[in-house]
């Protein structure tokens, strides 16, 4: 039973990486549009685009967060007792993210909005940097089991660093290939054509990460290196290939399968994460096993999961799909 708890947990963590990143990835490209009249485009499918999504996609963060507290308690206590500096700012991002997006359209002043602006998108770049470096941390094994763990080396070491870059590039590949998508549904023959070319240079930037990080982990999480090489090594393959399939038809104008390919990259990345860690929880100090809740908590947590899949799930889709059919924006 805590093996198919922690499968749920990470279940989560692939949705919330899909979704929340491609969110996420759009402020990097509001960050890097340019100035007011050069950017305006870009910035305006931006906003047209995640106007009716943003705030629902947080519900994946939040349902992770239910998951380990209540099916892991010791190593929800661990990370929040080591990782308490990026977790922090992390959420500090959330809430300035949130509120720069907000107040961009609610204030009439040009300061205002500039200022509401540049919030939202310096968030959106660091919020899933320090996520990554969270990921980093638990990976690489710097969460001791009974939790006060190094407050800064936890997270300021290569594979943290490793993990913060990939996940603002990441980000930003999503977020662009699913406004290459946005772009032609609105007939913006030449809006498409500079996001697909964004598309395209944070795919082959993701790939320079991710083999440059190949040597991060030789040298700083052998174990971590080790199961991927083993175990997670068919994952990776699926996700290299797919990454590499969808940069190639990028600049053939098929949209919907190259968001099915990029998105399927991405997940089978987190799932390899997940391959190799496993049957740890914490890097190689706490098993899922030893981390589980009691048995009658775990049986709870299951029903209520699918108890919450059964009602979230379908709305989550509809709220997709009327998006991508331009019936909320």
């Amino acid at each position: 039973m805590s093996t198919v708890i922690a499968v749920i947990l990470f279940v989560g963590v692939i949705a919330y990486a899909l979704f929340g990143g491609a969110d996420y990835g759009a402020g990097f490209w509001d960050l890097t549009a340019g100035g007011e009249t050069r950017g305006h485009r870009v910035r305006e499918l931006i906003n047209l685009s995640l106007s009716p999504v943003w705030e629902a996609n947080h519900t994946w963060l939040v349902f992770c967060l239910v998951t380990i507290w209540t099916g892991f308690p010791r190593a929800f206590t661990a990370i929040t007792t080591t990782l308490y500096i990026p977790l922090g700012l992390a959420a500090l991002g959330i809430v300035a993210r949130g509120a720069g997006f907000a107040f961009r359209h609610a204030l009439t002043e040009r300061q205002a909005q500039r200022v509401s602006g540049i919030a939202f998108a310096c968030s959106s770049v660091l919020t899933p940097f320090f996520f990554g470096t969270i990921a980093g941390g638990i990976a690489s094994g710097r969460v001791p089991s009974a939790g006060h763990g190094d407050a800064l080396s936890s997270w300021l070491n290569p594979t943290s660093v490793l993990g913060g870059v990939l996940a603002v590039t990441v980000c930003a590949y999503l977020a662009a290939v699913f406004l290459t998508g946005q772009a032609q549904r609105r007939a913006d023959a030449s809006l498409e054509h500079a996001c697909r070319l964004r598309a395209f240079a944070a795919g082959v930037g993701g790939g320079v990460v991710a083999l440059v990080g190949v040597y991060v982990l030789y040298s700083d999480a052998p174990r971590l290196f080790h199961q991927l090489r083993t175990v997670g090594a068919p994952l990776l393959v699926v996700s290299g290939l797919c990454g590499l399939a969808a940069l190639i038809l990028l600049h053939r104008g098929r949209p919907p399968v190259v968001r099915a390919l990029a998105a399927l990259a991405i997940a089978t990345v987190v799932a390899g994460w997940g391959v190799a860690q496993y049957p740890y929880l914490l890097g190689t100090q706490l098993t899922i096993q030893q981390a589980a809740a009691p048995s009658a908590t775990l049986w709870v947590l299951l029903v209520v999961s699918c108890v919450a899949a059964a009602l979230i799930a379908p709305s989550l889709v509809l709220l997709y799909t009327l998006q991508l059919q331009r019936k909320l924006g």
